[in-house]
């Protein structure tokens, strides 16, 4: 269980590391959403060969793995909605749309944004094989462009670089504990089981990244962020094929 939760919380760091890198570097808007496009290709590259493919395979009802992703979908969806409501719409805008917001809220959704990747994480090691490097690899290079621009656009509404900084220790710790939850829940789970869950997840990231992710990129970004979307996808697949 303490390696699930150290694994989780790496894979999850790297959201610290983008927030120090917008904070202390003059990174352009433009820049960030070339780079969020690019992170987005990563996680429907994860979705599609790490997390919906691995569910196909563990299915023994075949039903397990669509009513997992339709579910995760609704699930995200209905909470993503909720939060917005509380005032954590524009957690991931990089032009200060924060500030009408309230901090719970954002902070809220951006633990929710994380949660379904960590608790994949440490599902991957409930079967002593180790976790997937590529899965790792495309959580954390994913992670970083979404939170230079949380961060950029938390700057610019009037958070302190100290909050901003605890925001992401503190979410990096929730997604070790996440990770840890996964392992010890699932560690005697049906292949049906593990199928929903896997397909569960890729459901949620499937719903965040359209909702929130791909409309900021391509805003910020333009019409190039198509490209870095394909990169990314393709250098995602690459370093799956050689985990």
């Amino acid at each position: 269980m303490l390696e699930a939760f150290w694994w989780g919380a790496f894979a999850s760091s790297s959201l610290l590391v983008g927030g120090l890198l917008v904070l202390n570097l003059p990174l352009g808007h433009r820049l960030i959403g070339l780079v969020m496009g690019f992170g987005a290709g990563v996680l429907f590259s994860a979705v599609a060969f790490e997390l919906f493919a691995e569910a196909a395979a563990s299915v023994e009802n075949r039903n397990s793995a669509a009513t997992g992703l339709f579910a995760g979908s609704l699930t995200f969806f209905a909470g993503d909605a909720l939060i917005d409501r509380l005032g954590g719409d524009g957690r991931k805008s990089m032009v200060g749309r924060q500030a009408g917001g309230v901090a719970l809220a954002i902070v809220l959704g951006i633990v929710l944004d994380g949660i379904p990747e960590s608790f994949v994480v440490g599902m991957g090691l409930v079967d002593g094989g180790g976790v997937s490097v590529a899965f790792i690899v495309a959580v954390f290079l994913s992670n970083l462009p979404e939170a230079a621009a949380a961060s950029s656009g938390l700057r610019d509404s009037g958070w302190k670089r100290s909050r901003i900084y605890l925001l992401w220790v503190g979410v990096s710790l929730v997604a070790g504990l996440a990770s840890a939850l996964g392992y010890t829940v699932f560690s005697d789970a049906s292949g049906d089981t593990v199928a929903f869950v896997l397909a569960f997840a890729a459901g949620a990231i499937l719903t965040m990244l359209a909702d929130t992710m791909v409309p900021e990129a391509f805003e910020q970004g333009g019409k190039a962020v198509g490209l870095l979307t394909t990169l990314g996808f393709a250098v995602a697949y690459t370093i799956g094929t050689l985990d």
